[in-house]
């Protein structure tokens, strides 16, 4: 099996802590190791094959953060050209550097999972399956609240022969509204999409030359491009598009397998709030000169050299940074990228006065 972690994204949606320049798998959330380092511990009892796929301008990152990983397998995208075009830059590079076919394994660097042990045992079914049935097996976990900001799984038939967690995958669900989040925790049939995917190289170029022929003219192209150069030129031409769209959802016959381990993508500060150790008051506090009060529920985080103080709140998100300082209540968490997004647009207008 080959492994490839996806290593990109903006940095916004956990402004102050993320910047553009360094995202949010690079930072230390949970532990005293990198989301990048921990989806790398936790991949590497998988496989002696490991890809790693990042923006440009944060290889240097990846080189420091992951220097066992021989830098021919780290895949730096020229620019960011959506989550397709990173899935067939990596395909073309394992066919160029001469590997076999054999499943390959996509998935993010971003996520938190704990049970590491539960996470190979689904990866390895699914590798097996998707040699067997020679189909893409993507991969989902039992959602445990009726999240709205998730895309999910609707699982069809068990699969004969592939064990209790092999499914047939009935369709592709877009975030949805929180009623219909509440039916999909009852029905017991929708699963979280993780966004794992996995497949055998041949049925990952069969896939893309039935289903996603854009998709598949730029995977020929970096393949019949010689020159390192000028396959930079070209991917600077692909057009921008996530996988799901772009292949996942096009696929007719794919599999679902069934994760049962926990999951979490922390994709706001409530997330990264419900995945952090908290105290008997429901507080997580990080960071020195640290003063709260009559404060609950709450993700408070100092990593500047000024004191901060919280008094009489509750469900809030505190983040003080040299990046900047962000009070939140965490129901809005999510609304933080959109922010970001503004004051990196107003920075880069006011960019000339960093010259002064």
């Amino acid at each position: 099996m080959i492994v490839v972690i996806i290593a990109g994204g903006s940095g916004t949606r956990l402004w102050p802590l993320s910047t553009h320049d360094f995202p949010k798998h690079l930072l230390n959330l949970t532990n005293d190791r990198s989301l990048l380092q921990n989806t790398y511990d936790r991949v590497k009892s998988l496989s002696d094959t490991i890809f790693v796929v990042p923006e440009k301008s944060h290889v240097k990152h990846v080189y420091k953060q992951l220097p066992e990983v021989p830098r021919k397998r780290i895949l730096d995208e020229p620019a960011r050209r959506g989550t397709a075009s990173c899935f067939v830059l990596a395909l073309s590079e394992i066919k160029r550097q001469g590997y076999k076919n054999q499943p390959v394994f996509f998935l993010w660097a971003d996520h938190l999972i704990s049970d590491d042990k539960a996470f190979a045992k689904c990866v390895s079914e699914a590798a097996k399956v998707s040699e067997s049935e020679q189909k893409l097996v993507f991969m989902g976990v039992k959602p445990t609240y009726p999240a709205t900001g998730l895309g999910y799984v609707q699982m069809g038939k068990r699969v004969k022969g592939a064990g209790k967690d092999i499914h047939e995958l009935k369709q592709f669900v877009e975030k949805p509204d929180k009623k219909t989040a509440e039916q999909y925790l009852k029905n017991g049939r929708y699963l979280w999409n993780t966004g794992y995917l996995i497949g055998t190289i041949d049925t990952f170029e069969r896939e893309l030359r039935e289903h996603a022929p854009r998709l598949w003219n730029d995977y020929r192209d970096l393949r019949s491009t010689i020159l390192p150069m000028n396959r930079r030129r070209l991917y600077m031409n692909f057009l921008s598009q996530p996988i799901d769209t772009a292949l996942s959802e096009h696929v007719p016959d794919g599999l679902v397998a069934q994760g049962r381990f926990d999951w979490a993508d922390v994709g706001s500060f409530s997330d990264l709030h419900g995945a952090s150790k908290q105290d008997k008051t429901g507080n997580y506090i990080s960071g020195e000169n640290v003063e709260v009060d009559n404060v609950t529920d709450s993700y408070v985080r100092n990593e500047s050299e000024v004191p901060v103080a919280v008094i009489g709140v509750d469900n809030v998100a505190v983040i003080a940074t040299e990046n900047g300082i962000l009070v939140t209540n965490k129901a809005d968490a999510q609304k933080v990228g959109d922010i970001s997004k503004r004051i990196q647009k107003e920075k880069k207008g006011f960019a000339w006065l960093e010259k002064l």
